[in-house]
Parts: C-alpha cells; sequence; structure tokens
C-alpha cells in the first residue's frame, strides 16, 4: 500500500518542485504600468515676431525646461505581438524662457534666459506596439508608432515681463499657447518578474508643434515653436 500510494504521490510531489515558467504577453491580457515619466524637450524655435518692431527680431527664441511626474500606460495585447497602449500622466509644468541676446536690445530689461511663463499640459498618446519575440520570452521588447495629443490645460505669463519694465515696459496679457496634434515614436523593453508583474523602460519621441503668442505695449508678440521632447519613462507593471 505504501509503495502504491508513493508511486501516485511522488510525480505530484516532483512537478510541485520544478519552477514555474513565466510566460510572456499573450492575447487577451491587460497590462497596467505605473512610474516616473519625464518630457525632456528638444525645441527649436523660430525668430520672435515684435509687432511694433516691424516683425521678426534676430537672435531670439523661446526654450522650454524638462519635468518629471507619474506616467500611466495601459495596454491591450490584441495578439501574443501585437498591443494597443494609452500613455496618460499627471500634469507636466514648463518653464518658458528666452533664448539669443537679439530681445535684450529691443527690450534690455528681458536679458536671454529670462523666464516669460510656465505652461501646464498632458500629452495622451496612443500607440500600436509590436512584440517580435515569442510569449514564452521573460523580456519582451517592442516597438511602437502612435498619435500624440498635446493639451494645454494653463498657461501663465510671469509677473516680470507682465510688469512695465524700463521705459513703458511690455505690460503682457493674454498668453495663448495652442494644442498639437503629432506623430510619436516609441521603444520600449518589459522584463517578467512572475506571471503577473513586470519591470519596464520606453522612451518616446513625440512630434509637438505649438505657436505662443501674448498681447503687450508693443503690440502682438509670438513666436512657432516646435517642442519635439523626448520623453522617459521606468515603471512596475501588472498583468491582468
Amino acid at each position: 500500500m505504501n509503495k502504491k500510494m508513493l508511486a501516485v504521490i511522488l510525480p505530484g510531489l516532483l512537478v510541485s518542485a520544478l519552477p514555474l515558467t513565466v510566460m510572456g504577453h499573450q492575447q487577451g491580457e491587460w497590462i497596467a504600468r505605473v512610474g516616473a515619466a519625464t518630457v525632456d524637450p528638444d525645441e527649436s524655435s523660430s525668430l520672435i515676431s515684435v509687432e511694433a518692431l516691424g516683425g521678426k527680431v534676430q537672435d531670439t527664441g523661446l526654450g522650454l525646461n524638462s519635468d518629471t511626474q507619474v506616467g500611466l500606460t495601459v495596454a491591450y495585447m490584441l495578439t501574443d505581438n501585437i498591443a494597443v497602449e494609452l500613455l496618460a500622466a499627471t500634469p507636466f509644468d514648463h518653464d518658458v524662457y528666452l533664448t539669443g541676446s537679439g530681445i535684450a536690445g529691443a527690450q534690455p530689461g528681458l536679458p536671454n534666459g529670462t523666464k516669460i511663463a510656465s505652461v501646464e499640459h498632458l500629452p495622451p498618446t496612443l500607440s500600436l506596439q509590436y512584440f517580435p519575440l515569442d510569449a514564452s520570452s521573460k523580456i519582451q521588447p517592442y516597438a511602437g508608432i502612435g498619435i500624440n495629443y498635446t493639451l494645454v490645460l494653463d498657461e501663465s505669463l510671469t509677473s516680470a515681463i507682465k510688469a512695465d519694465i524700463a521705459d513703458g515696459g511690455l505690460a503682457a496679457s493674454n498668453l495663448d499657447i495652442d494644442d498639437s496634434v503629432g506623430l510619436s515614436l516609441q521603444l520600449g523593453v518589459d522584463y517578467q518578474l512572475d506571471d503577473t508583474w513586470l519591470i519596464n523602460a520606453a522612451v518616446w519621441k513625440m512630434d509637438i508643434e505649438t505657436e505662443a503668442s501674448f498681447d503687450s505695449a508693443v503690440g502682438k508678440v509670438k513666436a512657432d515653436l516646435d517642442i519635439d521632447p523626448w520623453v522617459y519613462m521606468v515603471s512596475i507593471g501588472y498583468k491582468f
């Protein structure tokens, strides 16, 4: 009897002692990832146009700093190798500052590097992704292409540029920064910790083009701004 019982129980014990195989992504799974996302503008700007000065001012432009917020992605596996993903985040806040030395000649109170505004935005991005490796792989690199919609939530001028600077100053008001729609490219990789949890690193290159303008004592001031940021995210993910 003991030998018969052992013959029945032993195979089960051996199977339970074997390491479990961690499966990669499979059709029908949802993957939620949360972590730190950084928007790092790779901007270029047109010359600043000042109405009272007859148009564009040489050696002028606008720049933006980077910002890090909580990022969230939710993906759905259409097949074992193809997914659709939505990127979201808490609002990013960027300083807008002057570049070049030309504006100092036109307005001595505003040297190069002067912060003139801040802008708060959300960059929701919808991507179609391709995972080239078999579903049995713990490491799942992927590439994606999609559409980014940059939604400007709030924009405000600094007190420095609102004020009457030097002889009359700009007396700026009514800042307007346009929303933007553009292409997004993505590379990323998931590493499976087990069948449920994973860690992720991803990078996006986004096409964001906008126009910034405001009213002033010297007329309308405006510039075209190609922000074109790199977006980096490191996160932990959960599959269900």
